[in-house]
């Protein structure tokens, strides 16, 4: 069955990019956020087949070429997507303002990024290359994470700038933003174009939720039984020894009818048994006689 990520990727790459501008900032979140992206190479793996008949199509509408080593056309496994043509990488980098004589990636150019559908489109490229997300039904968990440390600060930057509440942390040599509340999660990916995700993390809070009430009711009257059917036993053995000692014929009528309905029924509550008293009365009253029961025996000890 396939992952809740594998979902949102499928979900993602359903995505039409029409805009030219839309296709090179979902392209720069791609390559921000991809294995290698460097003046000597750019690597982008993925185990998803949707995203990989995606990138091609998105690198020709962007940057009108192609890359220069494809997959295999073999189901499942990894699938690796090459640029090593100088001419195309300094492409690449001119499109987004970097100097080709210096490291890469650095910083994010943020004009790419002025109109929202961008910004948006820069997230989805970001996610589809580095991104996952764990099963709501497990727990939430979204991240995105890239060897570009100062890049990663500045999209945690705009990400808080848009009004996510975004976190960071540093795993070995990547950067990591991530969000572990379910609201958060669910208006990111709506944000960026997996609103039908977004809505089965919704339906899983709901569920759960639904599942922790049920549970919390059930130890509640399982735990409100055990201290009844303490309280009955209690009651039995106070009871049990008047009986024993022969002082429960001796008692009024009311106690003595009273004791023996527990003794005959000593898994009725006091209410089941208020209602078996010849006449009927309030449990209240049971009760009250219980209580008188129960300190004739302890005075009896005495």
């Amino acid at each position: 069955m396939p992952s809740f990520a594998y979902k949102v990727r499928t979900e993602l790459c359903r995505t039409a990019v029409q805009r030219l501008c839309c296709a090179r900032a979902e392209a720069y979140g791609v390559l921000l956020f991809a294995n290698t992206f460097s003046a000597l190479e750019v690597r982008i793996i993925t185990e998803n087949p949707e995203f990989a008949v995606r990138l091609p199509k998105l690198f020709q509408r962007a940057f009108s070429l192609k890359f220069d080593v494809l997959p295999d056309e073999t189901p499942g496994g990894k699938r690796i997507f090459r640029i090593t043509d100088r001419d195309k990488l300094e492409r690449i980098i001119n499109q987004f303002g970097y100097d080709p004589r210096q490291a890469l990636a650095q910083h994010v150019n943020f004009g790419i990024l002025e109109d929202e559908c961008c910004r948006a489109s820069f997230l989805r490229g970001a996610f589809l290359s580095g991104g996952s997300v764990t099963d709501p039904e497990k727990r939430y968990h979204l991240e995105l994470a890239t060897s570009h440390v100062q890049a990663s600060r500045e999209v945690s930057a705009l990400l808080t700038e848009m009004g996510f509440m975004p976190h960071t942390v540093m795993r070995g040599a990547s950067s990591v933003i991530y969000f572990k509340q379910s609201e958060h999660i669910e208006d990111f990916l709506t944000t960026i174009g997996a609103p039908v995700s977004a809505m089965d993390i919704m339906t899983a809070k709901v569920d759960k939720e639904i599942r922790n009430r049920t549970n919390r009711a059930f130890n509640c009257d399982m735990a409100n039984m055990e201290k009844a059917l303490d309280a009955a036993r209690e009651q039995l053995t106070a009871i049990e020894k008047l009986r024993d000692r022969g002082t429960l014929d001796d008692l009024p009528e009311k106690l003595r009818q009273t004791a023996l309905l527990r003794l005959d029924y000593p898994e009725l509550s006091l209410q089941d048994l208020a209602v078996r008293c010849d006449p009927p009365v309030s449990k209240s009253c049971v009760n009250h006689r219980i209580r008188k029961l129960m300190e004739l025996a302890r005075e009896e000890e005495t």
